[in-house]
């Protein structure tokens, strides 16, 4: 009953997550493509203006440089949108990395930490994260932004190779994640919103709102912008162990990452009537070399006699069957997960190459690895997997 209430709590926070952060990005997506598609406006003081069809109904919105003569009554605050993303994420971050953070996070292989200092460490570097990217804001460094991004890639990037060394990889791409998110999350909270309600004051108050204000916080929207398609991929990275489970995974990362802001660039320069031929070819040398660096460390298959079945199924015992059988003997699962099961010729042959992926050419499995599969355990069933799968 424990297990079955933990699954549904799983699902319940993570659609959340889901679903706010469809919301966040879209409002995203939506107003740095109004913002580039807006015309002059010839009488008025609207700084710029567009019409707009959708739904059956025209739409004309106005921008406003800093802000109308006479604040309107009704002022919609998009802000709820990035606070229950990040709560969310950061709900499901506890609970399937840290209260299970002996099997998801830890990897005794890399360093010896208790279950204690690893989600310490983990909040660490949120915290930490985030300190960093607001000072460089804030410093000279924050009035170029392409120097500005640079920075912030090779920290991440040097973050992400930290963390890879002490965490579960899998764990650590997670991280890396909720350290943009947090990011993200804290531009909205600590800067855009209230700067915008500093303007809102001032304008009440009669007084001449300070022009910072705006452009601090359209920066701040602006990098929250070209961190989204990262964030996205770290969010379902977990079904990919080949990025996670390479030998570097942390280079995979920032390959994946670097080509999502590419992309993004390439949308924001299309919504301004910019087509960028150089950016595109950026974009298609970065997704070619991802995917050939991860084929390329990828084990060759062993040639020799063959792998028969009744050698590997002693090793499928050890190693997987307290999960992956029909009635679990693991406390901590109620089903096998995903619905693999691997009890018989045929349902190990069907998952193959699911269990290539995730424990043969990247040691993702068995979480935590508690049972000690061995290199050679792991080679065995690869060997059987490229031979044939000889029954």
């Amino acid at each position: 009953m424990a297990a079955e209430f933990y699954e549904w709590l799983n699902l319940a926070i993570r659609w959340l997550h889901l679903t706010t952060g469809i919301a966040w990005i879209g409002s995203s997506f939506y107003f740095i493509w109004l913002d580039a598609h807006l015309k002059a406006v010839e009488e008025g003081e609207a700084s710029g203006e567009l019409w707009s069809v959708h739904g059956g109904g025209f739409y004309h919105q106005q921008k406003y440089a800093l802000a109308p003569a006479k604040m309107p009554a009704d002022l919609h605050w998009f802000k709820w949108e990035a606070y229950f993303t990040w709560m969310s994420g950061f709900a499901m971050l506890v609970l399937v990395y840290y209260v299970g953070a002996r099997g998801m996070l830890v990897d005794p292989a890399k360093a010896a930490l208790t279950p204690a200092a690893a989600i310490a460490i983990g909040l660490g570097a949120l915290v930490a994260g985030w300190l960093v990217y607001d000072l460089l804001c804030r410093s000279a460094v924050g009035a170029n932004n392409k120097l500005l991004g640079a920075i912030w890639f090779i920290f991440l990037l040097a973050a992400a190779w930290w963390l890879d060394s002490i965490f579960n990889s899998r764990g650590a791409y997670l991280h890396i994640g909720a350290m943009m998110g947090t990011v993200m999350a804290a531009n909205v909270f600590v800067i855009i919103i209230p700067n915008q309600r500093k303007v809102v004051a001032d304008l009440i108050a009669g007084k001449s709102p300070d022009p910072a204000l705006g452009k601090a916080a359209k920066q701040r929207s602006l990098h929250n912008n070209y961190m989204t398609l990262p964030v996205l991929f770290i969010m379902i990275s977990h079904h990919y162990p080949m990025t996670y489970g390479a030998a570097r995974p942390w280079l995979v990362l920032a390959l994946i990452g670097l080509t999502g802001v590419a992309v993004r660039h390439v949308f924001n320069l299309r919504h301004r009537g910019i087509t960028s031929p150089p950016v595109l070819l950026l974009v298609a040398v970065l997704a070619i070399a991802t995917v050939n660096y991860v084929a390329l460390e990828k084990p060759a298959a062993v040639a020799g006699s063959a792998t028969s079945f009744t050698a590997i199924e002693p090793i499928l015992a050890k190693h997987c069957a307290s999960c992956h059988s029909p009635k679990p003997t693991n406390p901590a699962v109620a089903a096998p997960p995903l619905g693999v099961v691997l009890d018989t010729y045929e349902h190990v042959s069907a998952a193959s190459d699911r269990i290539r992926r995730v424990a043969v050419d990247s040691h993702i499995m068995p979480l935590g690895n508690p049972t000690g599969m061995t290199d050679a355990e792991r080679q065995k069933l690869g060997d059987w997997i490229a031979q044939g799968k000889p029954q």
